[in-house]
């Protein structure tokens, strides 16, 4: 929108107005609370400080990628169930001047649509790689997907590294380390998909989530569960024989 043009109707479909840090602060309290953990027990798992997870429940913070990637791991939600608020019609727009961007030290995100089909949800972002930095994960729950559209891309999943170009794809288990890295000089375009079984993902919407029959949150609702498989016959890393395996 240009400054001569006036705000228009919100049309059907469209996502509002509600910023990330609004929707992380609502979601954080929620998971925090159904995990039975208080701030300072999170702030000692996921390695944040509690004046800052504090600031975050407030909507007063200004979350990084890293920090959020570090939350949905301790808690072992997807990252959708933390800044993303469920969409109320069938159809669902995102204009590109109105998605926020969750920067880390070498990736920004803009979080389009989470797609739940059957036991599978999938996360569909906007990945720009940016060439100022290395992003580097210690690893989440999910399996990760990526598209290249323009640029070069260097990925590494655990002890294997391979470069892409535009158009080529990779996949691996989201809970081996791994990094993204633009090659070149020049930014990468991507679209990056995470995907999850639908028991890993928390229904915030339910009464009780998380909760075992005696009311009490399990051991297990604290731990990623296992990942799914990759297919018959395949490794962690998955795509185009572009690099040296390592």
């Amino acid at each position: 929108m240009n400054d001569a043009e006036e705000p228009g109707p919100h049309r059907a479909g469209e996502q509002g107005t509600e910023t990330v840090r609004g929707v992380l602060a609502a979601n954080l309290k929620r998971v925090r609370a159904q995990r039975g953990l208080s701030l300072s027990e999170l702030s000692r798992r996921a390695g944040i400080g509690k004046a800052t997870l504090s600031q975050l429940e407030s909507g007063a913070g200004n979350p990084t990628l890293e920090t959020v990637l570090g939350l949905s791991r301790v808690l072992g939600v997807p990252i959708s169930d933390l800044v993303e608020a469920r969409p109320a019609d069938e159809v669902t727009v995102v204009r590109a001047a109105d998605a926020e961007v969750l920067s880390g030290r070498g990736v920004d995100l803009r979080p389009l649509r989470r797609i739940e089909s059957g036991d599978v949800v999938f996360e569909i972002y906007d990945q720009q790689v940016r060439t100022d930095g290395t992003q580097i994960s210690a690893g989440h729950i999910g399996t990760e997907h990526t598209v290249v559209q323009a640029g070069r891309l260097r990925v590494r999943a655990g002890r294997r590294e391979v470069e892409l170009g535009p158009g080529d794809y990779v996949g691996f288990d989201a809970s081996l380390p791994h990094s993204y890295t633009a090659v070149g000089g020049e930014p990468v375009r991507s679209v990056l998909l995470l995907q999850y079984r639908a028991e890993q993902r928390l229904h915030l919407a339910g009464e009780g989530a998380g909760e075992g029959a005696d009311g009490a949150v399990g051991r297990a609702a604290l731990e990623p569960a296992a990942q799914p498989a990759l297919g018959p016959s395949q490794g962690p890393l998955q795509g185009p024989s572009l690099g040296t395996a390592h």
